[in-house]
């Protein structure tokens, strides 16, 4: 016991060490952002000596050498998180197995109650909240430390945490009763169990993505509708044309727990609503957020929302499959000492657990090559739609502030799940070579000042 509260004790102070420590990281952060407004280099302006290759390289020489510098050692940085995250997976269930944890959290679970469903609820709720204690320290040093430390992250450590703490909830209002569920299937079906949890799986995906914009998003944030105007206007002419079903555009408050600019088109069955967060709206400029929610519109009218669900569960259940071969073999051989029964027996989770991770990170270049297909998808039906080359191509520059913008072949296909935004500036700048006398584009140009490189 009183290992134990040493332990919390210093996990605390750590904790607080933290909070204190960003305000400084943050400070030293200064001067990533892209100024606001649109930019237009000169190299980049019609003519007919225009060239895709130079007004490309025109705005990848905007970033300066130490914004690029930053950029490169943050997303290459994910390259190694993406392996510490699988590490820890196996490490969290290593000690719940092998410590005799899991067998105890099962015991606790079958006092539950006489239904079996309950009993494997209920050790749902005691293991999901187990291993986020026990990865508590990673996700602070992950989504508050490395954020304040790269000038990605607005937010005090309390109110981080807060969001955390909801975060945690919602994981275990849905995911305890899910994990009750995909058990169910796995006493139920028998060998065929990794199909029926495909399938579970998939419509759980769908029935997340219809709820998430109004039941989710908002214990995260503010969603107020955009004040009326040309802005508004012009989104809106956008959404009646490929008949997406919203009246209105909803900003939500994102400035007040990051510097990141984002938008979307999220929702089905009748929850369909077009947001965009107050940087996109503060910081840039109306051809940029053009640019964006055409981008974004791609998505919904392109059914990338339904085709990725179902891309991603048919990856998912080959990751099932994957389980399935490999969780028998393994509780063959310590299932006596962990205490785990069989593949039915909710002791053996932490085994899923540590498996499924394994196999994520080896299908992460798929699911990456399946992502990056479909936004490469939506980026050319936002720049047909919006008619916005020069909007594209400066958002593109300013997700480039953290985004590695021109990574080698092989970098792009295994890591990225995003066109590089090298490829989308090429994109946004072949477009308007062959649109050069496009009304939209001499609009868009209209009032811009030749802007030069640093």
């Amino acid at each position: 016991m009183r290992t134990n509260r040493i332990a919390i004790t210093s996990l605390l102070l750590c904790l607080l060490w933290i909070g204190g420590l960003s305000q400084v990281l943050a400070a030293e952060s200064g001067g990533r952002d892209l100024a606001p407004g649109l930019i237009v280099p000169e190299a980049a302006r019609p003519g007919p000596d225009f060239s895709v290759e130079t007004a490309t390289q025109a705005y990848v020489d905007l970033l300066t050498p130490q914004q690029r510098a930053q950029s490169d050692a943050y997303f290459e940085g994910g390259y190694w998180i993406s392996l510490w995250d699988m590490l820890m997976m196996v490490a969290v269930a290593g000690l719940l197995l092998f410590s005799g944890a899991s067998r105890k959290l099962r015991k606790w679970s079958e006092k539950v109650g006489r239904w079996r469903f309950l009993h494997t609820t209920a050790y749902a709720l005691m293991f999901i909240l187990a291993v986020y204690l026990l990865t508590l320290p990673w996700s602070v040093y992950l989504g508050f430390w490395r954020e304040h430390q790269y000038g990605l992250a607005t937010q005090n450590f309390t109110d981080w945490f807060g969001e955390n703490l909801i975060e945690l909830c919602v994981n275990l209002v849905i995911g305890a009763p899910v994990i009750a569920l995909l058990y169910g299937a796995v006493r139920r079906a028998g060998a065929a169990w990794w199909a029926w949890a495909g399938a579970i799986t998939v419509a759980l995906l769908l029935f997340v993505s219809m709820i998430a914009p109004v039941f989710i998003a908002p214990l995260f944030n503010a969603y107020t509708p955009m004040a009326k105007g040309a802005l508004r206007d012009s989104v809106l002419s956008m959404a009646r044309a490929y008949r997406i079903p919203a009246d209105d555009v909803y900003v939500f408050d994102a400035s007040r727990q990051t510097t990141r600019i984002s938008a979307n088109v999220s929702g089905m069955f009748g929850t369909t609503r077009i947001s965009l967060n107050d940087n996109l709206l503060e910081r840039t400029s109306k051809p940029e957020i053009r640019a964006v929610m055409g981008h974004e519109m791609g998505h919904y009218v392109l059914n990338h929302g339904v085709r990725l669900v179902i891309y991603v569960g048919l990856v998912l259940t080959l990751g099932f499959l994957f389980l399935h071969l490999c969780f028998d073999a393994t509780v063959r051989r310590f299932g006596v000492r962990w205490g785990v029964t069989g593949r039915g027996d909710p002791a053996g989770l932490p085994v899923a657990m540590a498996l499924l991770a394994i196999y994520m990170t080896l299908a992460q270049p798929v699911l990456n090559s399946i992502i990056r297909s479909a936004e490469a998808e939506a980026d050319a039906f936002g720049l047909a739609v919006a008619g916005e080359p020069y909007g594209f191509a400066t958002s593109a520059m300013r997700l480039s502030t953290y985004r590695k913008i021109h990574p080698g072949h092989w970098e792009e296909v295994f890591f990225y799940d995003h066109p590089s935004g090298y490829d989308r500036v090429s994109a946004a700048m072949t477009w308007l070579n062959e649109h050069q006398d496009d009304p939209r584009v001499l609009a868009e140009l209209t009032g811009v000042r030749p802007r030069a490189t640093p």
